[in-house]
């Protein structure tokens, strides 16, 4: 049976354009699982505030990490891809069939419609979705759903389509956050605080259901468990809010700048939330968070890369597939 293994990951714009942006960012945010405010009314702030006022600030914010002809998201998910295949080839040397690994993102493209319609027409009968999201919120991985139920609705001979819901306490997971961390403290010494910073959701829908904040909690309890770390060398945080309604917290933005009037000096940022570097790494916290925890007091500040095509996440992305490939 030939089989192929597709990482998705959320998107990015085409280019660092204000045309590019603001059609990204009208796909991203017209989605009902991302944005829960009744349409009618969520609409109006859309067209009439966001893209009207936030896209220029974006789009400069995606200027200052853009890499060459692409984002980082795009280049790092393609290389995910790219090194996943290596491994397959190599694993399953002598195999009658190697799986083969692709990439999509939920919104802009290669889409996953796309992504599967091709993948059909080439004679692939199970095909192995791996959202790069390794806890799960009906905000990401659960658009992911939906797309593959109106991909479904659109055939009359359904294919085979399986989806990995999450990773978030994955032995392989958690040994290649820590290791990465390891590598940062061989370089530049261990800090007086390690902050865990998480990408936000709304509390309400949390407060609804959604498993992301405990899965958050128990992700970076097996990390600090793994560093050996005692409870006041760590802390997690929440970042990326949009809008004033309250979000998971404690905030990013907060808890540093509060360090920093604490007279913490040395702090290192790390983001499991997030599978490859991205605006939320690169330029939130690399740049807008450090700048904010510089200016209170602090004095040393490193973010730590995201795991992006580090060998043991690519490892990690081969045994998750594995589990779920036909034998």
């Amino acid at each position: 049976m030939k089989s192929a293994v597709v990482l998705m990951n959320l998107g990015t714009p085409t280019e660092p354009t204000k045309k590019a942006v603001r059609a990204f960012l009208k796909e991203f945010l017209s989605d009902r699982r991302v944005v829960e405010i009744p349409k009618v009314i969520w609409m109006v702030i859309l067209y009439m505030i966001i893209l009207n006022f936030r896209v220029p600030r974006v789009t400069k914010a995606y200027q200052k990490i853009w890499a060459g002809n692409e984002s980082p998201l795009r280049k790092i998910t393609r290389g995910q891809a790219s090194k996943l295949q290596l491994l397959f080839n190599n694993t399953y040397a002598n195999a009658e069939m190697v799986p083969q690994a692709h990439y999509a993102m939920t919104y802009s493209g290669p889409s996953l419609a796309a992504t599967v319609k091709q993948l059909e027409q080439d004679g692939f009968e199970h095909i192995l979705v791996l959202p790069l999201y390794p806890q799960f919120s009906a905000t990401t991985t659960g658009s992911i759903y939906d797309q593959i139920s109106q991909i479904n609705q659109q055939r009359r001979n359904i294919p085979q389509i399986h989806v990995v819901k999450q990773y978030f306490d994955h032995p392989l997971y958690i040994g290649a956050l820590a290791n990465s961390i390891r590598q940062q403290w061989q370089t530049t010494g261990k800090p007086d605080k390690l902050l865990m910073s998480f990408h936000s959701i709304p509390q309400s829908y949390s407060d609804a259901g959604d498993p992301y904040y405990q899965q958050c909690l128990a992700t970076a309890d097996l990390l600090a468990e793994a560093l050996e770390l005692q409870k006041e060398d760590w802390s997690i945080s929440f970042q990326s809010r949009l809008g004033f309604a309250k979000w998971l917290s404690p905030y990013t933005s907060e808890t540093l700048k509060k360090w920093g009037q604490e007279n913490i000096k040395h702090v290192d940022v790390v983001c499991p939330a997030f599978a490859a570097d991205c605006l939320e790494t690169l330029e939130e916290i690399e740049d807008e968070n450090r700048e904010l925890f510089m200016a209170s007091g602090g004095e040393n500040f490193n973010l730590i890369p995201c795991l992006n095509e580090d060998e043991q996440h690519i490892a990690m992305m081969a045994a998750i597939a594995d589990k779920y490939l036909p034998k």
